[in-house]
């Protein structure tokens, strides 16, 4: 059952990738030869309206096939996607990416009006001689306020505190039982390495949270608010842990996954019901949206990069130099996506596995 999800999840971002880009071509007069969802052979197909539509093997990719999209086969003729100016086919290739980043915000929409679980603020443990052991704070208190700010769930909690340059003492209001009860806590500083792996001074009191699970749910309305503040804000810590990988603040290692990695995050995910499936499904879009961006070439972001080119010099590079630099970047893409998939098997336990079976294998 794991398997069909992984699977179904991954054609719903790829088809939706590749309906943008053959939606677009086909509002700007570009004719669509091919439609594929997946590589390889082809497992079947049908044509419509003059296009080819096919499910293929491997799973992990699809593509549009444009008439006159390889530069030295198009003839000029108003229906190919190079006989178009560079702005068209400007809205032709991004119109992939903002279809996933499209998809991330209506799925995120579906998880906060249906329900999202999230810990509550109770208080699971007070850590022995810690600063909010020792003010006199029990488990199961449940905190309410947070130097004057109100706190539902347990993010809240770490977003006013340990998130939070604080300077002086900590005013923490709870509930015991039916009292509501006032704390002014003194924390500890410490220093350590955020999610992108820079170091920073935080604050520590020392609780730990219950396993009380709530919904954060939302009207239809206010779930459109929260979705689009969410969604630019993951959209910025996206793009700031790529840079934090590209200035090597954050580890490749520990920071990227891969087919394997999604597969087991979604099986985890399905234990959970459908609001955690279309949460993981919302920000693996916003990935795939986010990464199919970066000025690679052979990505959407690199094929964007050489039409801004092409703007400002008025002319294309030339067809030699375009054809190296992509190369280099296919290649960039399969030694990044071999390391990403041996990371993954090691992470997961499955490199062991494997090597268990060849030395079982070995010693018939």
């Amino acid at each position: 059952m794991s398997t069909i999800i992984f699977l179904v999840i991954i054609s719903i971002l790829i088809f939706v990738h590749e309906f943008g880009h053959f939606w677009t071509a086909r509002r700007a007069g570009i004719k669509v030869e091919k439609f594929s969802l997946g590589f390889g052979p082809k497992l079947f197909g049908f044509k419509f309206k003059d296009v080819n539509f096919k499910l293929c093997l491997i799973p992990f990719g699809g593509y549009v096939k444009l008439a006159g999209d390889v530069r030295k086969e198009c003839k000029g003729e108003k229906h190919e996607y190079y006989a178009q100016s560079p702005g068209v086919r400007a809205r032709v290739v991004f119109a992939g990416p903002i279809s996933n980043y499209i998809l991330s915000f209506f799925f995120l929409w579906a998880v906060y009006c249906i329900g999202f679980p999230q810990m509550s603020a109770t208080v699971g443990e007070a850590i022995k001689d810690m600063p909010a052991a020792k003010a006199g704070i029990l488990k199961d208190d449940k905190i309410i306020e947070i130097n004057g700010q109100k706190v539902t769930y347990w993010n809240d909690v770490l977003d006013n505190i340990k998130e939070k340059q604080i300077k002086g003492d900590i005013e923490v209001k709870l509930l015991r039982g039916d009292q509501e009860l006032n704390f002014l806590i003194a924390p500890e500083r410490k220093i350590e390495k955020d999610l992108f792996g820079k170091e920073r001074e935080v604050s520590l009191i020392g609780i730990a949270p219950s396993d009380e699970i709530i919904e954060e749910r939302y009207g239809v309305i206010k779930a459109l608010k929260v979705s689009f503040v969410n969604i630019i804000k993951l959209t910025y810590l996206t793009l700031k842990a790529i840079f934090s990988l590209i200035i090597g603040h954050l580890s490749l290692k520990e920071a990227v996954t891969g087919p394997v990695g999604i597969y087991n995050i979604t099986a985890e995910a399905a234990k959970y019901g459908i609001n955690a499936l279309l949460h993981v499904t919302s920000m693996l879009s916003l990935a795939l949206a986010i990464f199919n961006v970066l000025p690679i070439p052979i990505l959407d972001g690199g094929h964007l990069l050489f039409l801004g080119i092409e703007k400002l010099r008025k002319k294309p590079i030339s067809e030699k130099v375009e054809e190296k630099i992509t190369d280099i970047g296919f290649g960039f893409i399969i030694i990044l996506a071999v390391f990403i998939l041996f990371n993954d098997l090691v992470r997961y336990g499955y490199w062991d596995k494997i090597n268990d079976w060849l030395v079982k294998w070995h010693s018939r």
